[in-house]
């Protein structure tokens, strides 16, 4: 399976303005740039991708593996921070921290804590990324 994503660009790094497209079209020219990556002004970047993108892989992964356990979620809700820091030759992605809060019924603490590490250390995207990547994880009842 291949899927694409694109970006157009024009301008400089500061004054420049970008726009990131995918292949099914959930996102269509939206736009980005350093002042919403850097400066919190409106629209998206790329760590904000990775984010959904990790979050959505992680929760994905872990349904998989619930359900080889005979387990089905009621409800997983999950954020993954991404963590964008200095470092000598630039700037580095060095780490995402995944927050998941998970209601599955008859799952107990020792089956969900397997899983969810599976699913962490699983899941496509975890794979992909070169970064430390953390995880709290709770189950609720």
């Amino acid at each position: 399976m291949k899927t694409k994503g694109s970006a157009a660009w024009q301008g400089g790094i500061k004054d420049g303005k970008g726009a990131i497209s995918t292949q099914s079209g959930a996102l269509k020219e939206y736009p980005y740039g350093f002042s919403s990556r850097f400066e919190g002004k409106p629209g998206t970047n790329p760590e904000e991708l990775i984010g959904a993108a990790h979050a959505g892989c992680f929760t994905m992964a872990l349904s998989l593996m619930l359900g080889e356990a005979k387990l089905v979620a009621e409800q997983m809700d999950t954020t993954a921070e991404v963590t964008l820091d200095k470092v000598d030759d630039g700037f580095a992605i060095t780490a995402v921290h995944l927050s998941l809060k998970a209601k599955i019924p008859g799952a107990d603490q020792a089956k969900f804590d397997e899983l969810t590490a599976k699913a962490k250390a699983g899941c496509p995207v975890s794979k992909l990324l070169n970064a430390k990547i953390t995880l709290d994880a709770t189950l609720l009842s």
